[in-house]
């Protein structure tokens, strides 16, 4: 049992750092945030339905998070990366 879960818990966390990876090589070293069309994450196998944590702001959007990155999703296939401030 110890040995099943250790694997789904490596293949998860393999998961997590790429949508991070991901998510960092498209925002770029100096920049705080970006929108970008869903489409440019889609095409580079990121995987939406694995974060870290997620946060719902005062006005109902959600926000999910990978490790210090997150992302919001707008109805208009639009993705808005912010880096979280520290």
């Amino acid at each position: 049992m110890r040995k099943v879960t250790n694997n789904v818990s490596i293949s998860i966390d393999r998961f997590l750092h790429r949508n991070r990876s991901i998510l960092l090589e498209i925002l770029g070293k100096n920049k705080v945030q970006i929108k970008v069309s869903r489409t440019v994450l889609e095409q580079k196998k990121f995987r939406f339905k694995y974060h870290t944590h997620y946060h719902i702001n005062s006005k109902g959007k959600m926000y999910h998070y990978v490790y210090d990155l997150s992302w919001m999703q707008f109805s208009d296939d639009q993705i808005l990366i912010n880096r979280a401030k520290s």
